[in-house]
């Protein structure tokens, strides 16, 4: 049984997500926008607050969190390295946002303001960490600081490029990943380096 259909609370939300996101144009990501479309739906408006009293970043997170989940469900890691897992997963976190574009948009817009930023932060070290976690990544050492600040930046980059892309299939995007991470494959020789001139740091700092 999936974590959705196991919580009724997170089941809703979802629910709730679903109807906003299937929009024709966008509304934005705030309860009043929510509210104003469960209503068409023949739902109660006090469901928005009700299921996100956090307003629109407790959507922006849940919806985040949506696309953490669909990411590693449909992305096809057999066969692959360790890098090559990575690009599969991001590859598919694209797709699964490929017809929600305008939605990542507006989150973007968002989490861009000073206010949120310590938020921003935190949604793209989560979802960092389900690409490295679903890539089967099981560093306990500096490496693990290391990869995921190298794929924060990736990520980031190439959404925003994305935002932009009117390339089929993300064509263009997915081109200019592929050069992003041509770096994560000299990314053991680099520790190997480093842990030569440094091995303290690579043998006894790991996550908590």
């Amino acid at each position: 049984m999936s974590e959705t259909a196991a919580d009724p609370i997170l089941s809703a939300r979802e629910a709730a997500l679903e109807r906003l996101l299937a929009e024709p144009d966008f509304p934005g990501w705030s309860r009043a926008a929510l509210a104003a479309v469960l209503r068409r739906h023949g739902e109660a408006e006090a469901e928005a607050t009700r299921l996100f009293p956090g307003g629109a970043l407790d959507m922006i997170d849940a919806f985040t969190a949506r696309v953490d989940r669909l990411m590693v469900a449909h992305a096809d890691l057999t066969g692959r390295g360790l890098t090559g897992r990575v690009r599969a997963l991001l590859a598919a976190r694209l797709a699964v946002m490929r017809p929600h574009k305008e939605a990542v948009r507006h989150a973007l817009g968002r989490l861009a303001l000073r206010r949120h930023r310590l938020a921003a932060l935190r949604l793209l070290a989560r979802s960092v960490d389900a690409v490295w976690h679903a890539a089967g990544d099981e560093a306990t050492d500096f490496s693990w600081y290391t990869k995921r600040a190298t794929l924060a930046g990736i990520y980031s980059a190439t959404l925003l490029y994305w935002l932009t892309d009117a390339s089929p299939d993300d064509a263009a995007t997915l081109a200019f990943l592929d050069r992003r991470l041509a770096g994560l494959k000299t990314f053991g020789q680099w520790r190997a380096r480093l842990q030569t001139r440094l091995p303290f740091a690579c043998g006894t700092l790991a996550p908590s």
